[in-house]
């Protein structure tokens, strides 16, 4: 069994994981590298890194792309159930957590030797408490929503991970959304999508289908450096007593240092829903993110309307219906609705749309410039950027070759 050295000096640095969606791990990478964390990789949905205690606070307060920042405890191959057992009941689990206290187990698997995660879950834990009851006659127990020490515990093969998790809930829960329309995109996928689009901060920036505004408000967010975790009450690793503690002192200079930066001078962004009650929701979502100053939210039809003031160079990203519930002609109309408005209205504009629907797109009309695989859940979608051009495109091919990434 290989044990991870984890330190609670804060100059002394342990090993972590950002976990992060397919197609943001460069992004998760860049943001770790400017908060100061040492050997960066990146990974399939993850990025490894190497940091102290203040690294992983900054970490879990300002990552807008990654869902969870874990801590490397432990590695060792595992061949059969009594074997993991045993394994896990052999670590000195009494380091990192009271026998009053509660514990939790997020289980991912990637083997044939096991098939069902929450069996594996609940295998582990019974390793945990069976140590404690026999060394103490107590035990801790089990709560999955705001446990003292969640566990992550990841099988790939015969290779066995164990890692604390810092973040408790995922990182994508912000804190600012309570509304929400019937498919709300992700946060976390939300400000990756910001990051990819190229927009700077500071020109027009608009979602015509903004739905619950959650893109509206990352891209906010991003550009006022309000860091990611602002809205939120609690990470896991504030419930932490033991091993690595948490050091509230030091917490708190971070944050503060964190929240001088944020500035809302002159940032414009606008939105376009068609459902008056959605539009509400999201106007509401705004109010509680507290980005009401930087966002405009009109209730009207992108395909009719006319398109907000511009200034700089406008970006203008969209999640528009896959088709999931509509029919296959209503959904193919409406791509090549938002297409032909595109060429119409929005010249001089990066159009940026994400869809997994690949024979809809089509229906757009107009060849993409850029695009991007990333995935929305479980969908693998296509991010494509559209410059639609004021004048002949041939003055600009040079300038904007087509990229598949």
């Amino acid at each position: 069994m290989n044990l991870f050295p984890i330190s609670s000096d804060t100059s002394a640095n342990f090993k972590m994981v950002a976990k992060t969606i397919f197609g943001l791990e460069e992004l998760c990478a860049a943001e770790l590298t400017k908060l100061g964390a040492e050997n960066v990789e990146k990974h399939t949905r993850a990025v490894s890194f190497d940091g102290n205690i203040g690294v992983m606070y900054k970490a879990n307060l300002m990552l807008r792309t990654a869902l969870r920042v874990l801590v490397q405890y432990a590695t060792f191959e595992v061949a059969d159930e009594e074997d993991l057992y045993q394994k896990v009941k052999s670590i000195e689990w009494e380091t990192l957590i009271d026998k009053d206290e509660t514990l939790a187990i997020d289980t991912v698997l990637n083997t044939e030797i096991f098939n069902h995660s929450q069996f594996i879950s609940q295998k582990t834990k019974d390793a945990i408490v069976d140590r404690f009851r026999e060394k103490f006659g107590e035990r801790p127990s089990v709560d999955f929503d705001n446990p003292a020490l969640r566990i992550h515990l990841h099988i790939s093969g015969n290779k066995c991970t164990l890692a604390l998790d810092s973040s408790g809930d995922s990182l994508h829960k912000r804190g600012y959304r309570d509304k929400t329309n019937l498919a709300p995109i992700n946060e976390v996928l939300a400000a990756g999508l910001v990051q990819l689009s190229g927009w700077n901060g500071k020109s027009t920036f608009l979602d015509p289908m903004c739905g619950s505004a959650t893109i509206l408000i990352e891209a906010a967010m991003f550009a006022a450096n309000i860091p990611a975790g602002y809205h939120r009450e609690n990470f896991g690793f504030m419930n932490w007593r033991k091993l690595l503690g948490f050091d509230q002192e030091l917490w708190q200079t971070i944050f503060d240092k964190v929240v001088e930066k944020i500035s809302s001078e002159d940032i414009s962004l606008y939105g376009i829903e068609i459902s008056p009650n959605v539009a509400r929701k999201a106007k509401e979502n705004v109010k509680r993110s507290k980005t009401e100053d930087m966002i405009k939210i009109r209730c009207a039809d992108f395909l009719t309307s006319e398109p907000p003031p511009i200034k700089g160079k406008p970006v203008l990203v969209m999640n528009p219906p896959y088709g999931e519930r509509m029919d296959k002609d209503n959904v193919e109309e409406l791509y090549k609705a938002v297409g032909d408005t595109f060429k119409q209205n929005y010249k001089g504009f990066d159009c940026w749309l994400i869809s997994s629907n690949v024979e809809a797109i089509k229906n757009i009309g107009l060849r993409p410039t850029r695009k991007i695989t990333v995935f929305n859940g479980q969908l693998e979608c296509k991010f494509l950027k559209f410059s639609i051009y004021d004048g002949t495109k041939k003055l600009h091919k040079i300038k904007d070759k087509p990229l598949n990434e």
